[in-house]
């Protein structure tokens, strides 16, 4: 349905551009005026005028139709899981998963003191892959 009402919109664009682009220069903006052509008689400027309006008309009643569909197919989400999660963190000193209690205060509290306990050897630098550029120590 929405791919229907979207194929119906693109088209309405394409005839609304062409009917105002067929319509005669007032000659305000860029002082450019026509003084005649084969579209500057009275009743014309009517029937773009009036198929303006209806364009515009169905301009609008699409574009409303497709806010109101996308709408409708919208479902809020919560950034926060109310259920428990699959799989439990693997890694000691991985973050709580949400939802298990807890704020990321106390969070960063236990990683610390896990941290504290358990004080990790400098690690090693790795061996170069390739060229690199001198850095200073």
């Amino acid at each position: 349905m929405q791919t229907v009402i979207v194929l119906i919109h693109l088209m309405i664009v394409l005839a609304l551009i062409g009917v105002v682009m067929l319509q005669r220069s007032e000659g305000g903006g860029l002082g450019i005026g026509s003084t005649g052509g084969f579209m500057s008689s009275r009743g014309t400027a009517n029937v773009l005028t009036r198929a303006t309006a209806i364009l515009a008309t169905a301009f609008f009643i699409t574009s409303l139709a497709l806010s109101i569909l996308a709408g409708l197919s919208h479902r809020p989400t919560s950034i926060i899981q109310t259920g428990a999660p699959a799989e439990a963190p693997s890694a000691p000193g991985a973050p709580a998963p949400l939802g298990s209690g807890g704020g990321v205060l106390d969070a960063l509290r236990r990683s610390g003191e896990q941290q504290q306990q358990a004080p990790a050897a400098p690690a090693a630098p790795a061996a170069p892959t390739g060229p690199e550029v001198p850095r200073s120590q």
